[in-house]
């Protein structure tokens, strides 16, 4: 999909909503929608600064995932997040990397 059909309203992603009251859940209240996708690419963040990039919310539409020296690509949601990372890294980014889960469980163990 180009970027501008993204803006325009893309299709819903499976990670917009869960069916679990009060975790992620399709609220009808606005600021509710914008505290659950700011709690996503909060934990989205919090995995990607392994590999040294930042996601940030594009107008609540897509995101904005870009490595710290500015490179950047919109992504329509979080399904590609992965091909995205790793494009723009140029190299695997596995988040189920038997390394990658240890590294971040013990970044919780602290």
């Amino acid at each position: 999909m180009c970027s501008l059909c993204g803006v325009l309203g893309g299709n819903e992603h499976w990670t917009d909503a869960a069916v679990r009251p009060g975790v992620f859940t399709r609220n009808h209240a606005s600021p509710e929608r914008r505290r659950e996708r700011a709690e996503r690419v909060r934990a989205a963040n919090e995995m990607l600064s392994a590999f040294g990039l930042i996601l940030s919310d594009w107008q609540g539409t897509s995101f904005v995932l870009s490595t710290r020296t500015g490179k950047s690509e919109i992504i329509e949601d979080l399904g590609h997040l992965w091909p995205g990372a790793e494009k723009l890294v140029g190299r695997p980014c596995d988040p189920l990397d038997v390394a990658f889960v240890s590294r971040m469980e013990a970044r919780h163990d602290d």
